[in-house]
């Protein structure tokens, strides 16, 4: 018996997707950085190194390498402005993982 291919079968670009979206959120901190700066955009407060080092209380090397992991997802947009550099969720990327992930099941 043979199984049609198209059958329920995921996209190779949701696979990839899944992939690299998961690996950027599979560090407990990461998430926990995401989702604050999710809740902080949705009140409208911007949000710098300096407010996740203060909030988290990791170094800033330590807080850096975490958001550039966001970053190469695409689950944050960096917007620079004079000397700072302020973090938005990207919903696109988000709604995007979320829809892929239902395909999954």
């Amino acid at each position: 018996m043979r199984i049609r291919k198209d059958i329920d079968e995921l996209r190779e670009q949701d696979i990839l997707l899944i992939a690299k979206i998961s690996d950027a959120l599979a560090h407990p901190a990461r998430i926990k950085i995401f989702r604050y700066v999710m809740h902080q955009n949705r009140e409208r407060k911007p949000v710098c190194n300096k407010d996740l080092v203060k909030e988290f209380g990791y170094a800033q090397a330590t807080i850096s390498q975490h958001v550039s992991k966001l970053v190469q997802a695409e689950l944050l947009q960096v917007q620079k402005k004079d000397r700072f550099s302020y973090y938005f969720v990207h919903l696109g990327t988000l709604q995007n993982y979320l829809d892929a992930t239902r395909k999954f099941g």
